[in-house]
């Protein structure tokens, strides 16, 4: 069979008539792959076409050459990154630039937003803000297997009915029901769990927190506005609860085999030769290396000569880190309307650029990325943050022109691997505002009920809007949803390290009070705890 008819057949039998001037189009790309005695060029092709909007199922030459552009510049990167060296190696998205999604429960499928996003939202807008994380949720629950049945055997569970009933049906229903929903404070002192089809009012008083392998619910801390999954029954008017969990956490290679082909990180989503031949070279640069610090006090001698101590004893090692990570807070003290030291604060992060130009194996080799902190100067607390103003960062540019300035929180994609950066005291927060006392059963590590709560919530912050601001139409930059590979929460609580559902989190501690850092190698998710 000829190219020519290859071309056609292929292309019918996926709907679409191709134009003459289209056809030679996908000739002239075809002849750059010789060997292609099979046409994977040619699926390659129609594949991403199908991702394209087309008016009609006939296909012109300019939506071709659309296609076959994007394809020949991935296929280029691809290449570059083979010869590349490490600091080219990843890319680093800004929150405000993370694609947002909402589920369609009708359809069964994510919808890209595809229109501009202002930061003042209106009314509209928060109500969606907990539509669409409770949506996230639901849709993750209804394939967890003790709650995705109607009933289950005696020996499986010590319940007759593990169905998820919908709040509003709860008024004509009896005895102990599972319901889902969001804990809201609709009335001073009266906590309520609200879904899509009603609320009720709720007494905590006796719930006990669990973690029962058996539900894959898990401990943690439980907070106004987290999503839950509660047992109890109704009693004069009130759902009594009697134990509740977060919803069952779902295996990230689950999650991304159910949803394939989109973007919910942000950097593109390359096809599965792009995916192997990046896995092939991950695992060739084991020794890339990124070092993580958090609260940099550059206006504290004793903290510039901390990080210069760290900076010299890299610049001596073999092979030094492909990137420093340098998390905020910049200053000692909140850089708010009382603060006046501006043009100090620029001239000390003048002086940071100096200090990195005096390790010239790591100004050449090495990138630097600044997230900034919850008390460091920006147009508002509330998240997500923009990256540092230009202002205070000019002389530090002019000095390290590859420095990086993201948005707190940021995301990073080391070839396949996905990481979070958030710099954020939340521990503290979620203690403060648990409405439920962790369990202990299975853990009394407070880190690790931290890490159990955003991973089951699926997102970063999930405190009340009160104590923590967020901008409504980009709370969907702090979602982790599929959970990425790695989530590095800057805290000034003790460093820690754990491992859970095959996500590394850690917290790098606080350098300027406890000298405390640490070096992380991505490719093989290793964490080395450090202090001076």
């Amino acid at each position: 069979m000829s190219m020519r008819k290859k071309i056609q057949k292929k292309f019918k039998i996926r709907g679409y008539n191709l134009t003459l001037d289209a056809l030679n189009s996908i000739l002239v790309f075809t002849d750059q792959f010789p060997d292609d005695s099979e046409g994977e060029a040619i699926d390659l092709l129609l594949d991403q076409l199908q991702q394209e909007t087309l008016n009609s199922s006939i296909v012109d030459a300019e939506s071709v050459q659309q296609v076959i552009n994007l394809l020949l510049g991935a296929n280029d990167a691809a290449e570059e990154s083979q010869s590349s060296t490490s600091g080219s190696s990843f890319a680093v998205i800004d929150a405000f630039l993370v694609p947002k999604y909402r589920y369609d429960a009708v359809k069964k499928q994510f919808i890209e937003h595809t229109s501009s996003l202002p930061v003042h939202g209106d009314a509209s807008a928060k109500t969606a803000l907990y539509r669409e994380r409770f949506m996230l949720l639901s849709q993750r629950v209804s394939r967890a297997d003790h709650f995705s049945r109607p009933a289950f055997d005696a020996e499986m569970s010590q319940f007759e009915n593990n169905e998820i009933s919908p709040i509003q049906s709860l008024i004509v229903q009896i005895g102990r029901k599972w319901v889902m929903g969001v804990i809201s404070q609709l009335e001073d002192g009266h906590f309520y769990l609200e879904d899509l089809s009603a609320s009720v009012e709720i007494d905590l008083s006796k719930a006990i927190s669990f973690f029962v392998k058996l539900y894959k619910i898990t401990t943690g801390f439980f907070t106004e506005n987290t999503i839950i999954l509660a047992e109890g029954e109704m009693k004069n008017g009130i759902f009594q609860v009697i134990t509740c969990g977060f919803p069952p956490l779902e295996d990230r290679e689950k999650t991304l085999k159910i949803h394939s082909g989109y973007d919910f990180f942000g950097g593109g989503t390359p096809t599965k030769e792009e995916m192997t031949k990046l896995a092939d070279i991950e695992k060739q640069v084991v020794n890339d290396t990124f070092v993580i610090l958090s609260d940099i006090w550059l206006d504290d001698e004793a903290v510039l000569e901390k990080l210069e101590k760290v900076l010299d004893g890299f610049e001596s090692v073999e092979i030094v880190p492909s990137l420093f990570v340098f998390m905020g807070n910049f200053c000692s003290r909140p850089c708010n309307l009382s603060f006046g030291s501006y043009s100090s604060l620029r001239q000390q992060f003048g002086k940071l650029g100096r200090m990195i130009v005096d390790h010239p194996r790591l100004k050449e080799n090495s990138q630097f990325l600044f997230i900034p902190g919850p008390d460091d100067a920006g147009p508002s607390t509330v998240l997500p943050r923009c990256g540092l103003p230009n202002y205070l960062t000019k002389e530090l540019q002019d000095l390290i022109p590859n420095a990086i300035f993201a948005s707190n929180p940021c995301r990073v994609k080391f070839y396949n691997q996905e990481i979070v950066f958030f710099r954020k005291d939340l521990l503290y927060q979620m203690r403060r505002s648990c409405l439920i006392a962790p369990s202990s059963e299975e853990t009394d590590d407070p880190f690790k009920h931290l890490v159990y709560t955003i991973t089951h919530q699926s997102h970063l912050c999930p405190l009340p809007l009160m104590v923590q601001p967020i901008i409504w139409n980009y709370d969907h930059s702090l979602h982790l949803y599929p959970t990425p590979h790695t989530i590095v929460l800057g805290d000034k609580s003790e460093q820690k390290v754990w491992k859970f559902g095959g996500t590394t989190c850690l917290n790098p501690g606080s350098f300027a009070t406890d000298g405390m850092f640490v070096a992380y190698r991505p490719s093989t998710q290793v964490v080395e705890l450090s202090a001076l």
